[in-house]
Parts: C-alpha cells; structure tokens; sequence
C-alpha cells in the first residue's frame, strides 16, 4: 500500500476537492474550508498527535455539514408551508422566498363539502326523471341507469317530491270574505291584488305555514320516500300514471376522479418542493456556528473509522491501543445533539410559535399598561 500522508498543518483549498462541489464556487465557502479543517484538526489533537485525515476529509465533512443544515432548514419550511406549495410550479427555487399563507388550499378542502351539500364543489350533479306509473310504489334505479346508458355507480343527492308549499295554501280570514284566492287563481306563492285587506304581522303568515305543514303530516299521508339499494320507494302510492318522477344524482367515478388532479410541473408532495442547497455566504453567524460543530462531529467519526481499522499499533516492548471506540461513540451522541438542537430552534420560530408568542407579548402589554396610574384631567 502506498504511503498516504496524513494531515500536515497546512491545508490548501482546491476545487473539487469536495464530493459533489455544491459550494466550491463560493469564495466565503472556501475561505471557511480551510479554517475549518484547522478547527477540527486542533480539535481533534493536532499537532500532540496525529490527526490520520487528509485536507479533503475535513472539506467533506464540511459540505456535508453545511447541505445538512439546508436539509434541516427547508425540510422545517416544506411542513409549516406544504398546504400553501401545492400546485407551484416546481421549475421555481423558494430559497429566497417569503412565503404568504394562502386560502386556495383551504378552498380546495372546502370543495368536498360543498360538492355533498350540493351548494358548489367540483362534482357534476345531473338531473334525471323517470315516469310514474300508477299503483306502483317502488322503482329500481339501478336498472333505471342501466336504460339510460349510465355506467358506473350513481348517487342520488336530491329527490323533488314533495307536496305543495304551505305558502300556496295560505288564506286570511281578515282578506276579503276567506278565500283562499291565491290557490283558486293559481297565484300560490303571490299576494292578490285587492285593494281592502288588513296588513297582519309576518310571524302571523309564520305561524299559520307551520299549522298548515304540520296539519297535513298528521291528518294527511305525507309525501315521502325511501332509498335502499337502488330502490326508491315513495309515499303515498301514486294513484294515477301521470307525471314524472324527477331526482338529481352524481357520478361517484367523477368524484373520484375529482380527488386527484395530474399537474405535471407543479409542486404536488415535498419530494418536489422547489428548494434547492443553501448559498453558504447567506448562512449568518448562528447557523456558521452551528455547521461548524456539526462538521467537528463527523470529522471526528470518520477518524474514529480510520482507527478502528487496526484497534492495537505495535511498538517496542508494548501495544498501543488507540480511541476508535470514544470517537465513534462521542461523534454519535453530538451529531444526535445538534440535530436535536437545530430542530428546536426552528420549532421556537415557526410561524405558528411566532404568532403565539406575539399574542403573549401583547397580553403582558396589557397588563403592564394596567398598572399605569390613570391621570385625572381636570379641564
């Protein structure tokens, strides 16, 4: 085997020198480079002992270190801001970017319940009719759709069969001589032009809809229905076969297919949120620090690795038994730490951590305000 230098003092920056050369075009990057590999080394003994890495080792460690943080940090921005991404394109890079919460997400999610009230949504509903025949109670609608060359699976959302308004039946006693005019003249719904009435007040004409309503479901078959299995059964039994039955319904296939919409090019799951590696000189003193010490902890993992190939060294009269085992296991638990302690700190300002402690801010405010002697103003 060849005989590899080790580390000699003087680290020299150049490019490529990195694995993959995320930021070896950032002049404040390659500056950091080479005082970085002098902080590990030192850390790690230099020059009581020999340090058995190379310049690019420490370059490594600190490219890792430093593409870790931005991992942290945008993986932090995908989950406070996901809702709003959706549907971005993914050609844009959100590095630089403030990110609004948006409605549309919230508007999407509406969209469901509003397709099942039937008061919008993005759920077709179609109206379809079927004559009524006399005597005859119950209807499949399976086979219905069946005839009209429907495939797929239906839902009937709204069935019209109901009796009359109350409104249509409505008559004053106070209006003319009691008739019920509106209903003889087909005005249901409409005041008669008369020029002699009383005016009464509307929780009048309210209370007397409800008497009528309520008289016709007891002393009167109601109209009704019931839908089981595709079978419609309606009440009362029809007594002639004229007329048509009318109903709305709504394709499930489409509202399945409503749930999922192709978009090609958008943001449509955090694997393709548009974030890309931080801009290392962007980076301020906090989070330099912090890549710092993360790049001290893998370099000392990797030399734990290189000493662990030959656990004992010997020498004259004696072994020496070198630290693979206090260095892999130190690196560990301080990589654990950092990353532990890096996600706390974007817990303590997400957006949703921010807003509580501004709410708590203006509460304390108030509270101090509150113990402000009031002066009184004698004009």
């Amino acid at each position: 085997m060849a005989n590899i230098p080790i580390y000699d003092g003087s680290p020299s920056w150049a490019t490529g020198l990195t694995p993959f050369g995320f930021y070896d075009n950032d002049p404040q990057f390659q500056t950091d480079a080479v005082k970085v590999a002098k902080f590990c080394a030192q850390r790690l003994g230099y020059p009581l002992t020999d340090v058995e890495l190379q310049d690019m080792s420490f370059f490594t460690a600190f490219e890792e270190a430093v593409t870790v943080y931005g991992n942290e940090l945008y993986s932090y921005q995908i989950r406070d801001n996901q809702l709003t991404l959706e549907g971005l394109p993914t050609g844009s890079n959100l590095n630089t970017s403030v990110i609004t919460p948006s409605f549309e997400p919230i508007v999407k999610l509406t969209e469901m319940y509003g397709a099942e009230a039937g008061t919008g949504g993005n759920v077709t509903y179609y109206t379809g009719s079927f004559p009524l025949t006399a005597s005859k109670q119950t209807y499949d609608l399976k086979e219905w759709a069946i005839d009209q060359g429907i495939t797929g699976s239906i839902e009937i959302k709204r069935v019209f069969y109901e009796s009359s308004p109350a409104i249509g039946k409505i008559y004053d006693p106070y209006l003319g001589n009691g008739l019920n005019l509106m209903s003889s003249f087909g005005f249901g719904g409409m005041s008669p032009g008369i020029g002699a009435f009383m005016m009464m007040p509307t929780n009048f004409d309210m209370a007397m809809i409800q008497a009528i309503e309520i008289s016709e479901q007891v002393r009167r078959s109601n109209y009704s229905f019931e839908l089981k299995n595709n079978n419609l059964t309606i009440f009362p039994v029809p007594t002639t076969g004229s007329g048509n039955f009318r109903f709305e319904y709504i394709n499930r296939e489409e509202r399945i297919a409503g749930s999922a919409t192709n978009t090609p090019g958008n943001v449509t799951n955090v694997s393709n949120s548009p974030y890309s590696n931080p801009t290392y000189t962007n980076i301020n003193s906090v989070g330099r620090q912090w890549i710092f010490e993360y790049a001290l902890a893998i370099s000392k993992e990797m030399l734990g690795y290189v000493r662990g190939k030959y656990s004992n060294i010997p020498i004259p009269n004696a072994d020496v038994t070198l630290n693979q085992g206090d260095l892999i296991t130190a690196a560990t638990a301080e990589k654990n730490s950092l990353i532990e302690r890096l996600r706390s700190y974007f817990d303590e300002t997400s957006r949703k951590s921010l807003l509580e402690r501004r709410s708590q801010e203006a509460e304390f405010k108030q509270t101090e305000l509150k113990q402000v002697p009031y002066t009184i103003y004698i004009g």
